[in-house]
């Protein structure tokens, strides 16, 4: 007998996301699972998939610079960490997508860094803050490999190629969010081994609030834009709404953002960027709150959001990954 109760859309964000009475969810702008690889034919660069947690259920995407073949075994290849957080509204892409591994194929040939791109739980089954607990429990565990035997299901990839005393964070929109709140917290809490963040990596970061800035305000109907229903459909019981410091880092009861947990902050925008005024906007909160360490801003003209994760071998996301790789050596 044909059931009388049809899936319904109970929950729906427009071309991104659909979410059925049945409880199951469609995410239509998500690009295919990508596999890992052993020497990518075009970049040398490895690639590994691992566990950080089971409970909850953490992973990540651990990619390695190609090495220089050396008798030399006492002194090793080591290369700055970067654990990285995706973008995508916190409830879509993947660290295992074919569009981070092929952005991240050519980041790591480019920068010599190791990458562990987080796997982190996504909203609507996992809705904020999840994300970012589980954000800063990866980084631990990043960190904990500074001393020996002391990381769970350690990686020897991390223990005998990664300098843990050069550990970045890094993310890209909603990620770019994640950074700001991770490097919040490593600013009034201890990492393993007492290990600190060299610097924090901004890619046209997430933020909004209740007041709209720049060109928000000129186009009207803040409180219908993407950013705004994106952080209502994410963390729907956020207290304070769209207010919240972890998206409005500048509300009235935010903490300053002089405690940021990092030595260096490199802010990065796009002219054609929706979000491009709300970078600008927390690179000055930063510069005003009287944080003390390196603030830089970079901008670039004619190019909208995350375009060098869409088109890493284009000529303007090669000069940004070229800025990027003095910033992290």
């Amino acid at each position: 007998m044909a059931s009388t109760n049809p899936k319904e859309i109970v929950a729906e964000l427009p071309t991104y996301i659909r979410v059925f009475s049945d409880g199951t969810v469609e995410r239509p702008r998500e690009s295919p699972f990508g596999p890992p690889s052993i020497d990518d034919p075009l970049t040398g660069v490895s690639s590994k998939d691992i566990v950080i947690s089971q409970t909850p259920s953490v992973s990540a995407r651990i990619y390695l610079p190609k090495l220089i073949p050396t008798n030399d075994q006492d002194h090793p290849q080591n290369f700055p960490i970067l654990v990285y957080f995706h973008g995508g509204g916190f409830f879509f892409e993947s660290a295992f997508s074919q569009l981070y591994h092929r952005y991240f194929n050519t980041f790591v040939s480019q920068t010599n860094v190791i990458v562990v791109s987080v796997e982190y739980r996504r909203a609507p089954e996992h809705p904020l803050p999840a994300c970012y607990h589980d954000c800063w429990d990866a980084l631990k565990w990043v960190a904990s490999h500074s001393t020996q035997n002391n990381a769970t299901n350690e990686d020897p990839w991390l223990i005998s190629h990664g300098d843990l005393r050069r550990i970045f964070i890094g993310g890209d929109s909603a990620g770019g969010n994640i950074v700001h709140n991770v490097a919040m917290r490593a600013g009034t809490e201890t990492l393993p081994c007492d290990v600190k963040i060299v610097g924090a990596i901004f890619s046209h970061p997430y933020f909004c609030s209740s007041n709209p800035i720049g060109s928000e305000a000129v186009k009207g109907g803040h409180e219908h834009s993407l950013p705004y229903l994106v952080w209502g459909f994410a963390y729907p019981s956020a207290p304070g709404g769209i207010d919240n410091p972890m998206i409005n880092p500048l509300a009235p009861a935010a903490p300053s953002l002089d405690v940021l947990g990092c030595s260096k902050i490199f802010v990065c925008v796009a002219s054609d960027d929706k979000l491009r005024d709300r970078g600008v906007w927390y690179c000055e909160g930063v510069r005003k709150s009287g944080w003390h360490g390196e603030l830089e801003l970079f901008e670039e003209k004619g190019e909208d959001h995350v375009y060098h994760i869409f088109h890493p071998e284009s000529e303007n996301a090669m000069k940004l990954t070229q800025r990027l790789r003095l910033f992290l050596q």
